[in-house]
C-alpha cells in the first residue's frame, strides 16, 4: 500500500484529501504546518508528498527546499489556494513533481498521483540499475591472493594523490579495471575518465587524438577538435599500450607532462591542460629504451608510481572466485537463470593454462554458460574450455 504524506495548516483540506486517498486505498498521515511536515519526511518514508504553499512555520517553498536538501526522492505535489503562473513555474523549477490549485479537483488528483507512483518507479529502477552497473562494470578488482592484495593496498594508498602512475603486465590481466579503480577512489572521480589506446591508432593519427587538430591542419581536418588531454582535464587520462607510441608522439606527450600544456596538431596557441596520466603496457619499457623505441625521460615521468598486475596463471586461487563473478554477470547479461560450477570443474579451470589471463577466463566462463547445462561439470571445461584442441 503506498503511503502518502498531506502537509496542510487547513484541517479541512488535510481531511478532504484524507478521505479520497483512503477510498482509493492509499495509507495517509497529516501535518498541520511546514516544521512538522518536514520532521515527518526526513523520519519517515513516502511514495507521495502533498504540501501546501502558504503555512505558518515553514512555507511550502521552504519545505520543498527543505525535501531537496535531504535527498527525499519522494515526488512533490504543490497545492495553494493563492496559485499563479509564475508560483507554479517556481515550485516546478524548484524541483516539486507538480502543481494543484485549490479548491482541489478529484481526477486532477488521481491522475497525478499515477504519474507520480509512475516517476516513484523510474527512480527505483535507476538506483538498481546503478547498484547493478557498478558491481559488473565498475571498479571494483576481483581476487584475494597476494598480489591482488597489494595491488589493492597500493590503489588506496595512492588514488587520493594526483601522483602518475605506470601500470604493467601481460594483455588480459587487468590493467585498465587497475586504471578505473585509481581514478574512481580519487579526487577526480566525478570528472571525465578518457582512454586512449595507443597500439589501436595508427601512428599518423594519434597525435590528432592526443592532442586534437585545428580546422584544415590536414585533409580530413574539415573542423576543429579536441585532443584527449582536453577533454580528460579535470580528470584522468589512461594511456593504455603506452609501449606502442609513436616517437613524434612521446616527445609531445613529454612536454604536456613537463608543462602541463599542449598544442592542437596544426595549431600554435598552447593551452592548458589538468589530467592525471594513468599509463599501461605489457612491453618491458627498459628493454624498449635500451632498444632506442622508448624515450628514458618520458619513463621517468610516467613511472612515479610502479604497479604490476600478476598474470592469471600467478594467481589460480583466484580462480574461482572469478568464475562465480563472471558467472553471475554473464547469467545478468544474457538474462538466463544462474548456473553453477561443480567442485571438479573450477578445479579443471584451475588447472588450465591461461595466455589471454582475465580476458580469456571471461570469454570461457561465457562459452560454458551458452553450452552447458544448469550444473557445469569437470567434462563441460575439458570438452569447451579449448576449441582449439
Amino acid at each position: 500500500m503506498s503511503k502518502i504524506l498531506v502537509i496542510d495548516d487547513e484541517r479541512a483540506i488535510r481531511r478532504a484529501l484524507r478521505e479520497i486517498l483512503e477510498f482509493e486505498e492509499y495509507e495517509v498521515e497529516e501535518a498541520e504546518n511546514g516544521k512538522e511536515g518536514l520532521d515527518k519526511a526526513k523520519s519517515g518514508s513516502y511514495d507521495i508528498i502533498f504540501c501546501d504553499i502558504k503555512m505558518p512555520e515553514l512555507d511550502g517553498m521552504e519545505v520543498l527546499d527543505g525535501l531537496l536538501a535531504e535527498k527525499i526522492d519522494s515526488p512533490v505535489i504543490m497545492i495553494s489556494g493563492h496559485g499563479n503562473i509564475e508560483t507554479a513555474v517556481q515550485a516546478i523549477k524548484k524541483g516539486a513533481f507538480d502543481f494543484i490549485e485549490k479548491p482541489l479537483d478529484l481526477n486532477r488528483i488521481l491522475v497525478t498521483i499515477r504519474n507520480a507512483k509512475d516517476k516513484t518507479v523510474l527512480i527505483e529502477e535507476k538506483k538498481v540499475l546503478k547498484k547493478t552497473v557498478k558491481s559488473f562494470k565498475g571498479s571494483s578488482i576481483i581476487g584475494e591472493t597476494d598480489g591482488i592484495i597489494q595491488i589493492k593496498e597500493m590503489i588506496e594508498k595512492v588514488a587520493p594523490s594526483d601522483a602518475r602512475v605506470l601500470v604493467t603486465g601481460e594483455n588480459g590481466t587487468g590493467k585498465e579495471l587497475v586504471a578505473r579503480s585509481l581514478h574512481d577512489n580519487s579526487e577526480r572521480k566525478e570528472m571525465p575518465f578518457i582512454e586512449v589506446n595507443c597500439a589501436a591508432i595508427p601512428s599518423e593519427l594519434i597525435e590528432s587524438e592526443l592532442f586534437g587538430h585545428e580546422k584544415g591542419a590536414f585533409t580530413s581536418a574539415v573542423k576543429q577538435k579536441k585532443g584527449k588531454f582536453e577533454l580528460a582535464s579535470g580528470g584522468t587520462l589512461f594511456l593504455d599500450e603506452i609501449g606502442d607510441m609513436s616517437a613524434s608522439a612521446q616527445a609531445k606527450v613529454l612536454r604536456a607532462l613537463q608543462e602541463n600544456v599542449i598544442q592542437r596538431v596544426g595549431g600554435e596557441k598552447d593551452i592548458k591542460v589538468n589530467a592525471r596520466i594513468v599509463a599501461a603496457t605489457n612491453k618491458d619499457l627498459r628493454k624498449e629504451i635500451e632498444a632506442g623505441n622508448f624515450r628514458e625521460d618520458l619513463y621517468h615521468r610516467l613511472a612515479v608510481i610502479l604497479m604490476h598486475v600478476p598474470s592469471l596463471n600467478d594467481r589460480r586461487d583466484d580462480i574461482p572466485i572469478l568464475a562465480e563473478h563472471f558467472m553471475t554477470l554473464v547469467c545478468a547479461e544474457h538474462g538466463i537463470a544462474r548456473k553453477s560450477f561443480d567442485t571438479k570443474a573450477l578445479d579443471e579451470l584451475q588447472k588450465t593454462n591461461w595466455t589471454g589471463n582475465i580476458r580469456e577466463l571471461r570469454n570461457i566462463v561465457e562459452r560454458l554458460i551458452i553450452l552447458s547445462g544448469s550444473v557445469i561439470t569437470e567434462s563441460d571445461v575439458k570438452a569447451f574450455s579449448n576449441p582449439r584442441s
